[in-house]
């Protein structure tokens, strides 16, 4: 089924204008900071504050998977957005605001934890063994395992820190659990133990030709790097990331796949971008989101009147597929967009999303728009999948998080 962004959907024209109205209103109550709150569904959470909560079992555990320089930053940055909180930041503040050298992410309701923590040796010692921190043999999963276990069950723990400024193994650092922990890195779903504590888990796969157009763009453009040294210090990386990071896609609920763009022919520079959201089936408390028609296939270029697209355009696609032996529903973006505030126009056509408002989606896109891949797919997928991780927080735990919409617009 092949649809055209003239012909796919027919709007009136008071339908039509109030979507019109409404997706200016929304681009500037994105410069307006959301509130956010978390609120119990249910009476019994309520009468309890949030250390009681988890240690009844409230903690949900959030893997997400990826290799260095692939997005885990950026899309931290959106997941713990979406989730609201206040005094977001470092652990005690980090180093330049008086406190240590720190990878975790805090705030009221979410804390992030690098795995990078749990290497098992430091950068010396690692020269001495010869291994890289991509071999899991270089990573101490029992202590990975256990900690998680307590802040899982609600207990505080001492956590090791992974200097990365000078590759020494520092002082442990004491983590209180909140509502959200989210572990990113390497390996979070490499050791069947931790795998089977989390509650959902996300990978980030950036292709082998999307990786090597990025380095040589950041390594040799920006930083007066050989093409030689680029070639080598990737293949150098390639045979243990294939061997100890890349299987994980196969166990990930979500896979963001990133690769070359099909609508430029030998497109080698990553500028533009084909993006897959690769949603596994069967996933308790997950329903995939779905473009026009579920469980169709379909392609759809929708630049026209009611999406700005310059060359080459943008086009999108939908479908049942299989990905590494697990039945898949696939959403598509190839191309990038013009236009943010215009992205309500596809938000649209988009169901099961799990927005709180109409236009939310476009709304967050626009919050971040100036980080990494706001043009493309990678920070609509991002969006797309912190949304989608929220509604499932709230469909386990029964705790509801609170977003304040903006103000309705008259038609």
């Amino acid at each position: 089924r092949r649809l055209t962004g003239i012909h796919a959907v027919r709007i009136d024209g008071k339908k039509k204008m109030a979507k019109i109205i409404l997706a200016l209103a929304l681009a500037a109550q994105a410069l307006v900071p959301t509130r956010t709150a978390l609120k119990s569904t249910n009476v019994r959470a309520n009468a309890r504050s949030e250390m009681t909560m988890a240690a009844d079992g409230g903690v949900v555990l959030i893997g997400v998977a990826a290799d260095s320089g692939c997005g885990k930053s950026t899309f931290m940055r959106r997941l713990t957005g979406i989730f609201g909180g206040t005094n977001v930041g470092p652990l005690g503040g980090g180093f330049d605001n008086g406190g240590w050298e720190t990878n975790t992410l805090v705030s009221d309701t979410t804390t992030v934890i690098c795995l990078d923590d749990y290497h098992l040796n430091d950068r010396g010692g690692r020269k001495v063994t010869g291994r890289t921190a991509l071999d899991l043999a270089e990573n101490n999963f029992d202590l990975m395992y256990e900690q998680l276990k307590e802040l899982k069950a609600g207990n505080a723990i001492k956590k090791p820190i992974y200097n990365h400024v000078n590759g020494t193994l520092d002082t442990p650092e004491e983590i209180t659990p909140t509502q959200i922990v989210i572990v990113e890195g390497l390996h979070p779903m490499a050791d069947p133990r931790v795998r089977e504590l989390l509650d959902f888990s996300l990978y980030l796969d950036i292709t082998d030709d999307v990786k090597f157009a990025w380095k040589i763009q950041r390594d040799m453009v920006e930083r007066g790097h050989s093409l030689e040294s680029i070639q080598q210090s990737i293949e150098a990386r390639k045979p243990d990331f294939d061997a100890f990071v890349a299987p994980q896609r196969g166990d990930a609920d979500v896979v963001i796949q990133v690769l070359p763009t099909d609508l430029i022919p030998d497109e080698k520079e990553g500028k533009v971008l084909k993006v897959k959201f690769i949603q596994k089936e069967g996933k308790a408390n997950f329903d995939p989101a779905y473009l026009f028609d579920e469980g169709s296939t379909i392609e759809w270029t929708p630049c026209g009147k009611k999406l700005t697209c310059s060359y080459p355009g943008i086009k999108f696609a939908y479908g049942p597929d299989e990905f590494l032996g697990n039945d898949v529903t696939v959403l598509e973006m190839d191309g990038k967009f013009d236009n943010l505030q215009e992205l309500i126009y596809v938000e649209s056509h988009l169901s099961n999303t799990a927005t709180k408002f109409y236009g939310e989606l476009t709304q967050q896109m626009i919050k971040m728009g100036d980080s990494p891949g706001s043009d493309n797919g990678t920070g609509f997928f991002q969006t797309l999948a912190s949304l989608k991780i929220r509604e499932f927080y709230e469909k386990l735990s029964g705790v509801e998080v609170e977003v304040e919409a903006p103000a309705k617009v008259a038609a």
